[in-house]
């Protein structure tokens, strides 16, 4: 009995998403699952929001004062504090999609920091949700 070796080659990428590893396959080649994988969302961008929305609540309860007492307080940068804020301006749909895991590819934690339109419409169309 000889043994034969077969090599198969299959085009693909392999992405990193956050506690996974993603495979992409070419456009235009055939789906082997119909079924989405679920997903999960970036814990990063979660843990983001949820300091943003808590953060703003203590603003406007008046437990904090200002962004300046937050970020004594919380003994990080007051320029982060503030960059971080910023996230409770994103447009609720993106928002959603960011704890359902379903945002655009590109779009993780460095993006969300970078200046971003405060109108709902136009984030939708330069964020690509």
């Amino acid at each position: 009995m000889s043994v034969q070796t077969i090599t198969v080659q299959v085009p693909l990428t392999i992405r990193r998403r956050p506690g996974r590893k993603t495979i992409v396959t070419p456009e235009g080649a055939p789906a082997v699952d119909a079924s989405p994988m679920p997903r999960r969302a970036d814990p990063a961008m979660v843990k983001a929001l949820a300091r943003a929305f808590r953060w703003k609540r203590m603003l406007e309860t008046g437990q904090y004062a200002s962004i300046s007492e937050i970020a004594t307080k919380e003994k990080i940068d007051r320029g982060y504090v503030g960059s971080i804020l910023r996230l409770t301006l994103l447009a609720p749909d993106i928002v959603e999609a960011i704890l359902d895991g379903r945002q655009a590819a590109g779009l993780g934690l460095p993006a969300l920091l970078k200046p971003f339109p405060v109108e709902w419409d136009r984030q939708s169309a330069e964020i690509h949700t």
